[in-house]
């Protein structure tokens, strides 16, 4: 199922929301906003054969 960039957008925002300041409660919410911020932006998912260029992931 495609998301649509208002979908994406309102997803990281309520992601955003529940951040707490502690990096290791945080690392797997981060890590969901980077996941949809490049699907946002148009980058490869992570499950893609092709490495990002951006962060070498």
């Amino acid at each position: 199922m495609e998301m649509t960039k208002e979908s994406l957008e309102q997803e990281i925002q309520a992601l955003n929301a529940q951040l707490t300041g502690d990096m290791f409660k945080d690392m797997d919410i981060k890590d969901q906003i980077h996941n949809l911020t490049m699907k946002l932006n148009g980058v490869k998912p992570m499950d893609s054969s092709f490495e990002c260029v951006g962060c070498g992931s």
